[in-house]
Order: structure tokens, then C-alpha cells, then sequence
């Protein structure tokens, strides 16, 4: 089947009811103050998050390196997936369970071939072409957004808003998680679009409490789930 320009497959429908319904993208800048980010990471995790991108782009490799080991031993713990941002060298050498690619990234499709078949991909897109170029060149799942205004991410530029989302989820042939400014209050509209989840930094990380801010995520995928 074709809709816009992608094939519907039953292994993307299959994929998109095996991966977590919530993403955490890191950002220790965004941390509340009297946490750390393994202390938040660790917390989340013990509340049942279960898939995390180590996504620090002011760091070196030299400085993601021991960051990565240390979310690798806390992630294994918890039976939770690891991706890291861009980094496919840094992916493997801590054994991750895949990487996260945007625009400056190594192609999809070479990191395809570096990283083999068992590993997850996952893509950042933008727009209808970039979510068809990312289906063709290997991604497993993509993140779509900005949906909502935040500050980080003002620089890709307007919310693509609930309207955009739902027709980019309609007929797309990869799990699409929602990112940008989707926080408990909008969880369930956001949800209604489409999505196979959400994909969250401050919603998570600037709260006083993230495993409660997480359990309120849950509490609505479940009321979603429901409906």
C-alpha cells in the first residue's frame, strides 16, 4: 500500500507497538538544580522509563565517553534502551542499543552499514520529505517537531503544530514520537494525532520530581490507550 509516497508494512506497525511510548533526550543544562543527570536518569528509570538518547552536543568525545558507560551500566540494569546522539563510534563502544541521527550526522544509510541490522536507528525530521528520505535510507522510528513552542527548540523554527502531526502520522511507515514542548497538560491531544510517543527533555528533566512528572506521562498514555 501506498499513501503520500510510503509503503505501509505490518513490520513498522509491529515496531511501532514494541518501542516505549515515552523517548527521554537528555540535556544537563536543563537538569533541576539540586539533581545531577545520572541521579535524574536513574530516578526516571526506576519509574519505568525505558528508553533514553544520551544527547549532550557540548561535549566531547572524550567527555561522552564515561558519561555513555555510566547511562550504558544504569540502562542495563533497568532492561532500558541507550541510544546516543549522533555518535555512532561512541554507540559501539559502549554498546548501545543504537544511535540518534540528525541533519549533521553520518548518513542514514552509511550508518546503517557501520552498525549492522540489530541495532536501532532513529531519526530527526522536520517534514514530510525528511521522514520519506529517513523510511528509505534504513531509520527505525523518527522524531517530529517541534510541535509545541519551546526555547530549545526555537531554532529549527514555528511549531509544526497538532495538525501537521496528525497528517504526517496518518500514513507514515515509521513510529513517529512527538517532540517539542509535549508535557502532561497536551500529552493526550498530542497522543490523539497519531504518535507511537513522546519524546521529552525539560517535561522530564527541569522538574523537582521527574519520577512523578513521569508517572503523570504514563497515567495519560494508559487514559490513551483506553480510549
Amino acid at each position: 500500500m501506498e499513501r503520500l509516497g510510503w509503503r505501509i508494512s505490518e513490520q513498522s506497525e509491529l515496531m511501532c507497538r514494541s518501542l516505549p511510548g515515552v523517548y527521554l533526550i537528555t540535556d544537563r543544562h536543563q537538569i533541576h538544580k539540586k539533581k545531577t543527570l545520572l541521579e535524574t536518569v536513574d530516578e526516571l528509570l526506576q519509574a519505568g522509563l525505558r528508553m533514553i538518547q544520551l544527547r549532550e552536543k557540548d561535549l566531547s568525545a572524550a567527555e561522552l565517553y564515561p558519561l555513555a558507560k555510566e547511562l550504558r551500566c544504569l540502562t542495563h540494569q533497568y532492561h532500558s534502551l541507550l541510544l546516543i546522539n549522533d555518535r555512532v563510534d561512541l554507540a559501539q563502544a559502549v554498546n548501545a542499543d543504537g544511535v540518534h541521527l540528525g541533519h549533521h550526522s553520518l548518513p542514514i544509510d552509511v550508518a546503517r552499514k557501520v552498525i549492522g541490522s540489530k541495532l536501532l536507528i532513529g531519526a530527526s525530521t522536520h517534514s514530510h520529505s525528511e521522514i520519506t528520505r529517513a523510511y528509505e535510507q534504513g531509520a527505525d522510528f523518527v522524531t517530529y517537531g517541534p510541535v509545541y513552542f519551546t526555547p530549545s527548540k526555537a531554532p529549527y523554527g514555528k511549531p509544526v503544530g497538532l495538525q501537521s502531526l496528525q497528517d504526517i502520522c496518518k500514513y507514515a511507515p515509521l513510529p513517529v514520537y512527538a517532540l517539542g514542548g509535549v508535557k502532561t497538560e497536551n500529552a493526550l491531544e498530542t497522543l490523539q494525532s497519531g504518535v507511537a510517543g513522546i519524546a521529552a527533555i525539560s517535561a522530564l528533566l527541569s522538574t523537582p520530581s521527574p519520577a512523578q512528572a513521569y508517572a503523570n506521562l504514563t497515567k495519560v498514555l494508559i487514559q490513551h490507550k483506553k480510549s
